[in-house]
């Protein structure tokens, strides 16, 4: 046996074990954080004459209630406390309330607001402003009744875990602009996320289309800040020793992952450079900070879309902002209050920032949840529970704005209990293929090839909403 061979089980333990803790920045939470150098990166030519490079989704976890905010139905009001007719509910159950539970009145004023006549709850006085801005569909429904299920569906296209993202599904298809930052961010802010890391995950492709998620304190990235005794050209040298290791068996063997994580360790390094200036909200300008009601020093929504707006002005191709704390099975009145007050003014702000930057054209802005709250009240004194709406997956609101989606206009229709979709109905895959077509990407041709078939984000559904496209 020689030297060589010798020396090869133990390279390939070695490896095995983590030799990248030879690197402090080869974060595990930038395994999948890798930018255009990588080859799987690489920026590549839209399929079609995309109108977006990028996306911001501002998903609202927990369901907001489209009926009042974006959804007014003066039939409820005339008839608070009374129950729905059997034949408007048919075979729908509810976890938490009867069939015969009563009407739930709009809990706020409407106003129709700007030249489109958009009709918005005053609770979102900010948002009443950018209007017409706005593509308001109120016809939105799904399949999914429970929050876990309902985000995955909107985030994967598949009620369970284990399928790759619409952020992964985007990096796939278009590869990465940014050469020092994750192409595919995740901020979050609010109670946390019923989903869980599934919904922006890679699912079964390459780990480097997964999504990166920032922490709210501290370092937005674990271990971004140098450990004690370990300077730049120190890491450096270990990334090049790691890379040497490594070099050879990705050579041979070809694996993704290995692949990966090179690229990973390699984003690391040049993050910690990158990452400090695109944190350092303070360099805005007061009017900006203004806006977006944003203080610099305090992790906030307001300071989540701002740093939305500054990663797609530095590259990154999409970025989620999960917000949780819209379920409102008790005091949905109040819960409403609470979530606009922290997430109306930033929204806005960023819709309204993005197009006074000549930004708005090119980035497409997405806000919803996984399902709306249904016309019928919740109460419940076992669970402590009165004047709350529960999960209602027949029809819900959301809105687009920007990235070639036509503005100042409203799709679809609820009947007069705001029960049932009657007009334009808008399934979450036709959402999906909505947003990959203002990518220049064709929803029925981005597939990836898996376990013997060819999968893609919207399975065998789906339809871009035409009506919705400039």
């Amino acid at each position: 046996m020689t030297a060589s061979t010798a020396f090869l089980p133990g390279r390939r333990a070695f490896l095995r074990q983590g030799a990248f803790s030879l690197a402090p920045l080869a974060l595990a939470s930038l395994n999948h954080g890798v930018s255009a150098s990588s080859g799987a990166m690489a920026p590549r030519s839209p399929m079609a004459n995309g109108r977006a490079k990028a996306v911001i989704h501002l998903f609202m976890s927990g369901a907001p209630s489209q009926l009042d905010l974006f959804d007014y139905k003066p039939e409820l009001a005339r008839l608070q406390g009374k129950p729905l007719p059997p034949s408007v509910i048919g075979n729908q159950r509810y976890a938490f309330i009867r069939p015969e539970a009563g009407v739930l009145g709009p809990q706020f004023r409407f106003s129709k607001h700007g030249q489109s006549g958009a009709e918005i709850s005053e609770v979102f006085p900010y948002l009443s402003q950018v209007a017409d801005k706005l593509c308001i569909i109120r016809s939105m429904k799904t399949e999914q009744f429970n929050h876990a299920p309902a985000q995955m569906l909107m985030q994967t296209g598949f009620s369970q875990p284990g399928r790759p993202s619409i952020g992964s599904w985007a990096l796939y298809g278009l590869g990465a602009e940014a050469s020092d930052l994750p192409a595919y961010m995740v901020l979050s802010t609010g109670a946390g996320i019923s989903g869980g890391a599934g919904l922006w995950s890679n699912g079964f492709m390459p780990g480097v289309y997964g999504g990166t998620r920032l922490r709210n304190q501290g370092d937005p990235i674990l271990h971004l800040s140098n450990p004690p005794g370990i300077d730049r050209a120190a890491q450096r040298a270990a990334l090049d020793l790691a890379e040497g290791l490594t070099r050879p068996i990705l050579t041979a063997q070809a694996d993704p992952e290995t692949s990966t994580r090179l690229a990973a360790a390699e984003m690391a390094f040049r993050l910690q450079a990158s990452a400090p200036e695109l944190f350092d909200v303070s360099t805005e300008s007061e009017a900006t900070l203004k806006r977006y009601g944003c203080d610099p020093k305090k992790p906030s929504f307001a300071r989540a879309c701002l740093l939305a707006r500054r990663m797609v002005e530095r590259g990154v191709r999409f970025v989620t902002l999960f917000h949780e704390g819209w379920d409102a099975h008790s005091d949905v009145a109040g819960n409403l209050r609470n979530n606009a007050r922290v997430t109306d003014q930033a929204s806005a702000a960023l819709v309204a920032d993005l197009a006074s930057r000549g930004m708005l054209d090119e980035t497409l802005v997405v806000w919803g949840g996984e399902f709306g709250r249904t016309p019928m009240v919740e109460t419940n004194p076992t669970l402590g529970r009165s004047q709350g709406r529960d999960h209602h997956p027949q029809a819900f609101t959301m809105w687009m704005a920007g990235g070639g989606i036509r503005p100042g206009v409203t799709i679809g229709r609820t009947d007069d209990l705001g029960f049932h979709v009657v007009e334009r109905p808008v399934e979450v895959y036709d959402l999906q293929a909505t947003i990959l077509n203002q990518l220049g990407l064709d929803h029925t041709r981005l597939t990836f090839h898996h376990a013997g078939r060819d999968f893609r984000l919207t399975d065998v559904h789906g339809n871009v909403i035409r009506e919705a496209l400039a």
